[in-house]
């Protein structure tokens, strides 16, 4: 049986896709690569998938994912019964959709601030036990009872029922639209040269490798459990997903 070539990160054209059939093409002690795949490997404040590798009678737990020269490396928890071939890979669909939900509610703030105020998101994180963040860069200091407010600013938009939807553009062409890269072009190394925006229609749109929702709806309810201060005009804001 001769190896598919083409590597494909389903993940980026669908993000409510669960499982696909795929060929194992390298396995190295606990690390196997695939040929195409719905794991999400750790990056842009995002963490990986967990899941399966099923192949014949056999199904493997994978524990962690990561991007390592230029391939996914699927870490699992033991790689003695697979074999070079076709198997399926699954993921667990609700650690991830609760990601797509953290992921797009970061969005909804970044896009929120940086129309409001000119602020830029210089960092972000989504932590594994339903909790994350976001770094903000203000132009100038913003009153602290503001953010008591912008709390039901963003759970009034998240209810507008804002579409998402993604494309994939030139770096020339990106660099050329204001507002589309809300944190330093310069973080994303040169030889990415397409580059794939994200956008939350009338609100925002930003370059992205992450997982999202359909609609701002499905983030659902929020709250900020917290809101300290991060070096000059900085704001760390910490967020919950309250369902």
């Amino acid at each position: 049986m001769e190896e598919p070539k083409m590597e494909k990160e389903i993940f980026l054209e669908n993000s409510y896709q669960t499982s696909c059939k795929t060929f194992i093409k390298e396995i190295n002690e606990n690390k196997v690569i695939l040929n195409q795949t719905v794991f999400y490997p750790t990056g842009g404040g995002q963490p990986f998938d967990t899941g399966v590798i099923e192949q014949g009678d056999h199904e493997v737990e994978v524990v962690k994912v990561k991007r390592e020269q230029g391939e996914i490396v699927h870490y699992v928890q033991n790689a003695e019964n697979l074999t070079l071939g076709e198997a399926t890979a699954h993921i667990d669909w609700d650690r991830r959709y609760r990601f797509m939900r953290y992921h797009t509610l970061l969005h909804v703030i970044a896009g929120h601030l940086y129309n409001k105020f000119g602020a830029l998101a210089t960092s972000n994180e989504i932590y594994e036990d339903n909790r994350a963040r976001i770094d903000i860069k203000f132009e100038e200091e913003i009153p602290e009872d503001y953010f008591t407010v912008m709390e039901k600013e963003i759970q009034d938009i998240i209810e507008e029922n804002h579409l998402i939807s993604t494309r994939s553009l030139p770096r020339e062409e990106v660099e050329k639209i204001p507002g589309s890269i809300k944190t330093v072009i310069n973080l994303l190394p040169k030889s990415i040269q397409t580059i794939r925006l994200v956008e939350i229609s009338e609100l925002d749109e930003q370059a992205c490798g992450g997982t999202h929702v359909k609609s701002t709806h499905e983030i659902g309810s929020f709250s900020f459990t917290k809101v300290k201060n991060k070096g000059k005009n900085g704001k760390r804001i910490e967020v919950i997903l309250k369902d």
